[in-house]
């Protein structure tokens, strides 16, 4: 029984001592090339595997919604911190512009309206011609009004597209970020050379090689 047993694990390690032999005389013919190539002035680099981005496919669209939400949010969420004075500086000139348009709207539509109606009071009559206020007749006050209305409507629509153009800023910048770029990109030309199977005429010319 004793005899068996050993039969039993000479055959199981044998395999597992033939393995590691093998092993040891890879490994050693693997140093006996490098330091052959060394001696002839061939450095062996290792292969460094570059780390690969983690893409959040998610990240743009909430980008867009925190632009979407509250400008320049999206942005402070991409950390493009130096965009948001320009978000809030672009926006808050429109705002600007539209809110002082609209108020003189306002004030040419109030007094044409009561010139209309026969009252004289508005700050734009001036009775007595002495200077002292602005001496406008319901034509100018119409024109006034209808001037003042058109550059409102048009700070309406500047606003309007600086707020998407925020919104997109955001939702781009977020995709940008997450475009990787291997440190392995390369290009390269070679000569082409390839037999015809069927004609036996070669075929040549320059391939273009490109690794990613």
């Amino acid at each position: 029984m004793n005899n068996d047993l050993r039969i039993l694990l000479l055959l199981l390690l044998f395999p597992l001592t033939g393995l590691m032999a093998q092993e040891a005389e890879t490994e050693t013919a693997v140093d006996s090339l490098q330091q052959d190539l060394k001696q002839e002035g061939i450095v062996i680099q290792d292969t460094i595997i570059a780390e690969k981005k983690i893409i959040n496919p998610l990240a743009p669209s909430r980008a867009a919604f925190y632009s979407a939400v509250f400008p320049g949010m999206g942005q402070i969420y991409n950390k493009r911190y130096w965009k948001v004075p320009l978000v809030y500086g672009a926006l808050g000139a429109s705002i600007y512009w539209y809110t002082w348009n609209d108020n003189n709207y306002d004030r040419f539509r109030t007094a044409f309206k009561r010139r209309r109606a026969g009252f004289t009071d508005d700050e734009f009559y001036d009775p007595n011609g002495d200077g002292n206020g602005p001496d406008f007749d319901e034509s100018v006050l119409q024109n006034q009004q209808e001037r003042y209305q058109r550059d409102r409507d048009l700070a309406l629509v500047v606003t309007i597209g600086l707020y998407i153009l925020n919104i997109v800023d955001a939702n781009v910048d977020a995709h940008l970020k997450q475009f990787n770029i291997s440190d392995d990109l390369s290009f390269d030309m070679q000569p082409y050379l390839n037999l015809n199977a069927v004609t036996r005429d070669p075929n040549y010319g320059m391939a273009m090689i490109i690794k990613f």
